[in-house]
């Protein structure tokens, strides 16, 4: 499998591409969890912004924790 661009693809810079919101948050969503299929994969490779993928993780991460924190405390 080649690293070529595809014919359809625009070649935008990663840090230019332009995803929407819900789409990143679908997708960090779905990687936390572990399931994810090839082709949509893809797609989020060519449509996502990098830094938001990371910025979305992040927050997505932090929430976790705050809501296990507070789970934990709600029980004991």
């Amino acid at each position: 499998m080649t690293n070529q661009p595809r014919p359809d693809e625009d070649n935008v810079p990663a840090h230019q591409r332009k995803g929407s919101l819900l789409r990143t948050v679908r997708a960090v969503a779905w990687s936390m969890i572990g399931l994810r299929k090839g082709s949509e994969y893809q797609k989020d490779i060519d449509k996502l912004n990098p830094v938001h993928i990371i910025v979305v993780g992040l927050l997505g991460l932090v929430l976790l924790v705050v809501g296990l924190i507070a789970l934990v405390n709600w029980i004991v």
